[in-house]
C-alpha cells in the first residue's frame, strides 16, 4: 500500500497524509487537529497509523495545528533545524524530542524513505519532498508546492513521479487586478513566492512521463484564483498533448481522495 490524500490546501491552512503499509505521516498540518482527525475518519484512516509529523517551513498555515496533534498522538515532528526554530513557540512543547533533518539528506519513517530537497520560497530553509518504499524504486511521490520558480533542482527532483502534488497557486491577472497592495503582489509573483497557474503547466511540461497517473494541483489562493481557473489552465495543456493524467484540485476544506501513489 502506498496512498496520499490532500487534506486542506489553500490560503488557510494546508496538510498531507502519506501511507504505507506499516506507518502514515501528515506533511504539515496548518489547519486544526479536529479538521485533521475529521478528515482521517472520513477516510478511514485510524489515528493510530499517524507516526509523525514533517514540517515542510515555519508559515503558520503550515504548522498550526502541529503542536496539538503532536501532543494528541504523542507523535515526533520531522523538520529542519532553521525551520523549527521559528516556529518553537506556535508548536509549543512536544510529546518527543524533535527529529531534525538535513536539507537535501533522506530519512525513514518506518517503510517510508523521504527526501527533502530545498524550495525557493520566503522561509528560513523551505522545502518540497518525495516519498517512495524502501526497496520498491517504481512509485514515487512528489509534493511541491510554495515555491516560486520550478529551479533545476526542483525539476530534477520531481521526475518520474507517480503522483504529483504542485502548487498551482494564483491566476496572474486576477492578482495583478486583485486587491492585495503592490508590495505584497510583487511578493507573490517573486522567485520567493508562489507558482501560478500558468507557471504550474510549466513545471508539468518538464517532468511528464508516461508514469505520470494523478496530479492534484494545491495550495489555490482564494482571492487570487478560482478552482475552475486552475483546472481549465492545466487541464487545457493535458488535452493538447492528449494526456490522461487523473487531474484534481485540491480544496481548502475537503479532502481528496485516497489515490493510489
Amino acid at each position: 500500500m502506498f496512498q496520499t490524500s490532500v487534506l486542506a490546501s489553500g490560503s488557510k491552512g494546508n496538510a498531507i497524509l502519506v501511507r504505507s503499509s506499516e506507518a502514515a505521516v501528515l506533511l504539515d498540518s496548518g489547519v486544526s487537529a479536529k479538521s485533521i482527525f475529521n478528515a482521517l475518519d472520513n477516510l478511514r484512516v485510524s489515528r493510530s497509523e499517524i507516526k509523525a509529523i514533517i514540517i515542510s517551513h515555519e508559515h503558520s498555515d503550515h504548522t498550526r495545528g502541529v503542536g496539538a496533534i503532536s501532543r494528541l498522538l504523542k507523535i515526533p515532528i520531522y523538520a529542519n533545524l532553521d525551520t523549527y526554530e521559528r516556529c518553537a513557540e506556535r508548536i509549543g512543547r512536544l510529546a518527543e524530542p524533535v527529529r531534525f533533518f538535513e536539507t537535501g539528506d533522506s530519512f525513514s519513517v518506518a517503510d517510508l524513505l523521504i527526501h527533502p530537497f530545498a524550495s525557493s520560497h520566503d522561509a528560513a530553509d523551505s522545502c518540497n519532498f518525495t516519498f517512495r518504499i524502501k526497496n520498491e524504486g517504481e512509485r514515487k511521490l512528489g509534493v511541491a508546492t510554495d515555491l516560486g520558480y520550478p529551479s533545476a533542482l526542483s525539476v530534477k527532483q520531481l521526475s518520474h513521479c507517480t503522483t504529483l502534488v504542485l502548487e498551482s497557486n494564483h491566476d496572474e491577472q486576477m492578482l495583478m487586478n486583485g486587491p492585495y497592495d503592490w508590495a505584497l503582489k510583487q511578493r507573490i509573483k517573486s522567485i520567493k513566492g508562489h507558482l501560478s497557474n500558468v507557471q504550474a503547466v510549466g513545471v508539468v511540461s518538464q517532468v511528464l512521463h508516461h508514469g505520470l497517473e494523478n496530479l492534484v494541483l494545491a495550495h489555490l489562493s482564494e482571492t487570487n484564483n478560482k478552482p475552475d481557473l486552475a483546472w481549465e489552465t492545466m487541464s487545457s495543456y493535458l488535452q493538447s498533448i492528449r494526456s490522461e493524467i487523473r487531474l484534481i484540485v485540491a480544496d481548502q476544506y475537503q479532502h481528496t481522495p485516497l489515490l493510489n501513489v
